[in-house]
């Protein structure tokens, strides 16, 4: 599960919004920049395009949607006004320059397959999303759950475990997984191990613009997407908002300051659900 959640809302930009919506401007850039880093193999080297090569096959191996393949896929949905810490906030078609018809998303959630021998039958979950609860970027890996369970602790067992990947605001990695309980009988609790920048350094890494900046005047371009890197993730995205188009689900509305839609639940399958952070 990967997710760029946003307290925010559109904050004036309701102009710029209306011809993008969260799929063209997070989920084409950011979730699937975060993909290709998480799903890639290891490049023969640190030269930016070895990097970056490893980073284009991850794409390639994503096929593009049929129309009618994009609705049991994906979620959209639209915040509508409600309260957030006692305050009554916009819904988005209460923005300035938003149409009181907008159909544009402001939650978008696509499950996404990658096609080769390494991730065959393991899904991807990518979300981006403004108005949620807390802002966040994360990378949730969730392991498979073991064949027999072991240790069944009163017919409840273990949750499965899960490797986060805390990328903002509080930069880490965490470790859930179960752990017997000291004492005669078996009793399993989750429990985690957790690394903070911060806490280990004293400091958290470097804003991104500020190492990209950096990267330009030197000339690194690892961190850059290359012209071919574009245009798989456009071909990608293209087919999603292609199907969007054809279809006749309106974006499902959502309370600002919520998780989202219920059924991006669904989307999970297999009584899964969206990490809430």
């Amino acid at each position: 599960q990967i997710t760029v959640a946003e307290e925010i809302g559109v904050e004036g930009r309701g102009s710029y919004y209306a011809d993008v919506g969260a799929l063209r401007d997070m989920v084409q850039n950011h979730l699937l920049q975060v993909l290709t880093l998480v799903a890639m193999e290891p490049p023969v080297s640190l030269h930016a395009d070895a990097v970056r090569d490893e980073k284009v096959k991850v794409l390639r191996a994503i096929r593009s949607f049929k129309p009618e393949e994009v609705d049991p896929a994906t979620v959209r949905g639209q915040y509508v006004s409600a309260y957030v810490d006692n305050e009554r906030v916009n819904g988005y078609r209460d923005e300035k320059d938003v149409a009181k018809d907008s159909c544009v998303e402001t939650y978008a959630a696509v499950r996404l397959a990658i096609h080769n021998w390494r991730w065959a039958n393991t899904p991807f979950f990518l979300r981006a999303a403004k108005r949620m609860p807390r802002r966040t970027t994360e990378v949730a890996i969730h392991f498979k759950p073991p064949p027999y369970h072991l240790f069944d602790s009163n017919g409840h067992c273990a949750q499965q475990n899960v490797l986060l990947l805390q990328i903002q605001p509080d930069e880490g990695i965490s470790l859930r997984f179960g752990s017997k309980v000291p004492g005669p009988n078996v009793k399993l609790r989750d429990v985690r191990m957790d690394f903070r920048y911060g806490t280990a350094f004293g400091e958290s890494s470097p804003d991104a613009y500020e190492r990209l900046l950096l990267d330009a005047m030197v000339g690194d371009p690892t961190l850059f997407a290359r012209r071919d890197e574009v245009e798989e993730a456009w071909r990608i995205v293209d087919s999603i908002a292609a199907g969007w188009a054809q279809s006749t689900t309106p974006p499902l509305l959502y309370e600002a300051g919520s998780w989202g839609p219920e059924r991006a639940d669904e989307l999970l399958g297999n009584g899964r659900s969206w990490r809430r952070p």
